[in-house]
Parts: structure tokens; sequence; C-alpha cells
């Protein structure tokens, strides 16, 4: 029985998460952590949210911490974009005074630079590694394409009655995403948010993502300005997606839609993201919203 954790209530432009101290030795076991992410986060029957974070210390002595991450469907996630500026704030304010932050991930080294006010976080400044393309970094499979090729807005046949097929581009930084430019297809953003269950769940589960995969629908307003809506793997609709407005940054950048600094429209709010060659950073807010104890899981 799981009983009497601690916890803190955070979010990042909507996106919720529950954090989970082990800095100081393990609150919840490895065999019960996926069950114990699905049960905390339904939403009306425990705590809810998008996803738990945990604290723990870094298996290797080059980081300072290190960040792991539960979806709401008890998958382990490589990496999320607001889900380490929420893990930095609370690091910073409650455990290690440290800035940057060099956080070990799934997805590798992750480095969080603050901007400090009264020993407050006040923004978080995220180091989100260098960007994979080939087909086996994603993991993605499809007919006539090698391992060591690229899939830059291409097609892939939909199994829907919506839309038989859809223009796509895909990207790993630390976790998978698909970017659709809605631009380059037969649909608008009022078509998306109509149908975004159907087609979100269909391009997540897509036969030719073998682990699934994140989905963005994105809509570039200018050069340097996108609006960006989310379907998280194992998540769903999320009001943002830190790693997928990385993914939609870097993809419209490759492609010339966009230049080097871009804004970010989320339905949660706005990020920034900075491409210097291939380093990319990523920019936003992270607030704490409570402090709580779970007196029981349900078991």
């Amino acid at each position: 029985m799981i009983k009497n954790i601690e916890f803190t209530k955070m979010h990042s432009l909507g996106n919720d998460y529950i954090v989970i101290n082990e800095y100081n030795g393990i609150k919840v076991e490895e065999e019960y952590k996926e069950e114990f992410s699905k049960k905390i986060c339904k939403r009306g029957f425990s705590i809810g949210a998008d996803g738990v974070i945990y604290v723990q210390r870094p298996e290797n002595k080059k980081y300072d911490i290190k960040f792991r991450i539960f979806n709401s469907d008890g998958s382990e996630a490589e990496m999320c974009g607001n889900g380490i500026r929420c893990f930095s704030k609370y690091v910073y304010e409650r455990i290690l005074k440290k800035n940057p932050l060099n956080v070990e991930t799934v997805g590798g080294l992750r480095i969080s630079e603050m901007e400090i006010e009264n020993n407050n976080v006040k923004t978080v400044k995220v180091y989100m590694g260098i960007p994979k393309f080939q087909l086996k970094d994603i993991p993605m499979v499809i007919e006539g394409k090698s391992k060591e090729d690229v899939f830059l807005n291409e097609c892939i046949p939909l199994n829907c009655s919506l839309i038989d097929e859809i223009k796509l581009s895909v990207v790993n930084v630390g976790n998978p995403h698909a970017i659709i430019f809605i631009e380059d297809n037969p649909i608008d953003i009022n078509f998306v948010r109509d149908n975004l269950d159907i087609l979100g769940r269909e391009i997540e589960n897509h036969k030719a993502f073998p682990e699934r995969i994140n989905v963005h629908f994105v809509e570039v307003i200018t050069p340097n300005e996108i609006k960006i809506i989310t379907w998280e793997r194992g998540a769903g609709y999320t009001t943002a997606c830190g790693t997928g407005t990385t993914s939609s940054a870097i993809i419209a950048h490759k492609l010339g839609k966009t230049k080097d600094k871009i804004l970010a429209h989320l339905d949660g709010g706005d990020l920034e993201v900075e491409i210097k060659k291939d380093e990319i950073y990523l920019k936003g807010d992270a607030t704490i919203v409570y402090d709580g104890v779970l007196r029981d899981i349900g078991w």
C-alpha cells in the first residue's frame, strides 16, 4: 500500500505535473511507478495531472540531478520540455542552489539556465540537445525508406474517414515528434480542433511509429511566429508541450519557413525557441501551485 507521500503540484503553460522528491530516498518503488503514475494522474479520482516527475540523485557525477517523467498512461517518457522547467524550478528552490543545472534524463544531458529573483526562479532556459532526424532515431518504419533516411514534409497514409493521407516531418529531441504544417495539408485550424481526438490518436499509434509518437499541428504566422496544437503521446491533448515546441521550431527552420528566433503560441501560453547552429534553446516559465500529501492511492 502506497500512502502518505508528499508531493508538489506544478504546471508550465497549463501542462501540469505531480513532482515527487526522491533525492534522499525512493518513495515509489520501481515496479510500482507505472501503475502509480496512471492512478495518481487520473483526474476526478486522484490528484490529476499530465504526468509525474521524480527528482532523483544522478547516476553519473557529470550530472547534478536526475529527471524522470511518467505520462498519465503510465509510460515513461525520455524527456519533456515543460516538465524539465518545472523540475528545474523545484530543484533550485527546494534542493540545490545551482545555476546552471546539468540534468540527467533518459534522452541525455539537458542544461537549465535560470533567471533568479529573490531566490525564486522566474524563467528557465533549457539547452535541448542536438536534434536527430534519421528514421532509426525516431524510430519510424516506412516502405521505401532505410533507417538512415530522414522524413521531411512527406506523406503517410491514414486509416480514418477524415483524410486519406497527411504530410508530416519527424524529429527526435530526446523524444520523438511528428510535425504537421497546416498550410501543407488540406486542413485548417478549426478542422484540427474539431477532430484532434481522431487525428492525434491515429497518427500517435500509426504502424509507421512502433514506439508511438507525439503529434503537433503547426500554423506559421510569420517567419518569427508559429501557433501549435498538441497531441501528446501517452497523454492526449495538452495545452502545451516543450519538446513539441522545440521540434516544431526545428522543422519549421529546417524547411525554411522560419528564422533563428521563434515565438510559439500554444493554448496554455507562449514559449521562446532559439536555434544556434545545431544547438536549440527553449525558454519559458514554471509555476508551483501547491504542496500536499497523498493519503491513499486506492490500493
